[in-house]
């Protein structure tokens, strides 16, 4: 038969103990570490009723492209409300994370651009750049010096681009971010920070070690007028305490409304003129169904209680602190993570494989991570620490793990 290759290819896999399935969290009581739920906002009783509203209000669905007759008071709502937060001038919100980046990124370059990207950067924005037809320009994790050899060698291309997340998903550390964009006005080129892992939980304080953050979370929001039609009036003056320097931030800041908001969706935050071309270019914009009602209300009031509610910050920063340093005393090699994704790097595939089937023996879910979403010999365990899990929990993981 014609589709022979596909039981043999996916023998191959198998073989390689590569194969994947879609798996059910088991329905007995276990510990999940691997959720991005990371302030437990997806079961707020405030975010569920926001949902359940909407639900009432506007039905289960967009029902059509945004461009068509698909925008609902719900999505200009959050997204002023996400510009405002961000300090950008606009945002535009999407049906996910990854075609946030699959039309933002080919909305901005195409043939005859350049994009630099670091090497770990995530799968959607490689994809991304793959399919605007862009020159891609890859340097080693978090190395500025090839950072800037790579920006040296795209002076001739039309557009540039430079592209980094701010929280790398598999490591757990950020980006020198404030560095980056140093180089980017350097050399004239254009940024995008993927902030998916990042926003909503660490400030500038706590992260200028790694690079600037351009966040103020601890800035009260305005409350969004229901008309939709209320502007953040910051003023430059509270701005430049966010930031630092007004204008060192990402001219584009990306991100998923489906882990600190605990909903689902993605956005982009930018000037008004890039946002205003983002939704003509944009085809995962442009040629699909609207986000749903019931995940912008949720991401909206979600949003909300990020400006009212610091304690599951802080408690997820304390959870995270001590999951790091409890591994890296029983000798665990955590790679550089300073943040609420904690890696422990195994190596061997068979032996990551055996020891995440042990830990959810012993009722801990902690999946493991192989190739190709990490290095051949970059297998690991990768632990999500949320608000959520207790003192308790965390010491049952490390004693699992001596164990």
């Amino acid at each position: 038969m014609t589709l022979n290759w596909v039981n043999k290819e996916s023998q191959k896999l198998k073989d390689e103990s590569r194969w994947r399935q879609v798996r059910q969290i088991p329905k007995r009581d276990v510990l999940n570490f691997s959720s991005n739920n990371y302030l437990g906002l997806a079961r707020h009783p405030r975010v569920i009723a926001a949902a359940q509203q909407a639900l009432q209000e506007w039905g289960t669905g967009a029902t059509a492209s945004r461009l068509i007759s698909g925008t609902i008071p719900i999505h200009p709502q959050l997204e002023t409300a996400l510009a405002q937060y961000a300090e950008y001038e606009a945002a535009l919100v999407f049906p996910s994370g990854y075609m946030t980046n699959l039309g933002v990124i080919t909305a901005l370059v195409g043939a005859g651009d350049a994009v630099v990207m670091d090497r770990l950067c995530h799968a959607s924005l490689i994809d991304a750049v793959k399919l605007s037809g862009a020159r891609l320009f890859v340097y080693a994790h978090k190395d500025l010096n090839e950072a800037e050899r790579a920006l040296q060698r795209t002076v001739s291309y039309r557009r540039r681009l430079l592209i980094t997340d701010s929280l790398f998903s598999m490591d757990g550390d950020f980006a020198p971010l404030k560095e980056l964009l140093v180089l980017c006005r350097q050399y004239g080129v254009m940024s995008l920070a993927d902030d998916a892992h990042a926003f909503g939980i660490w400030n500038t304080t706590e992260i200028s070690e790694f690079g600037i953050r351009n966040l103020d979370l601890m800035k009260p929001i305005e409350k969004v007028q229901d008309d939709s039609k209320a502007i953040s009036k910051q003023s430059s003056t509270n701005r430049q305490s966010a930031i630092g320097n007004p204008q060192l931030m990402p001219d584009l800041l990306v991100g998923t409304l489906s882990k600190t908001l605990g909903s689902q969706g993605g956005f982009v935050c930018a000037s008004q003129s890039i946002i205003d071309w983002i939704i003509n270019k944009a085809r995962s914009f442009i040629y699909t169904t609207g986000l749903a009602p019931t995940s912008a209300a949720a991401a909206l009031a979600a949003l909300r209680l990020l400006q009212t509610d610091h304690l599951p910050r802080e408690k997820l920063k304390k959870n995270a602190s001590l999951l790091r340093e409890g591994l890296a005393e029983k000798g665990f090699d955590i790679l550089k993570s300073s943040s609420q994704i904690v890696p422990i790097l195994l190596g061997d595939i068979e032996f990551t494989l055996a020891l995440s089937k042990t830990l959810e023996t012993k009722g801990i879910y902690a999946p493991a991570i192989r190739p190709p979403t990490v290095p051949k010999n970059g297998c690991r365990l990768r632990f999500s620490v949320t608000a959520e899990h207790s003192e308790s929990d965390i010491e049952r993981l490390l004693g699992a793990l001596n164990e």
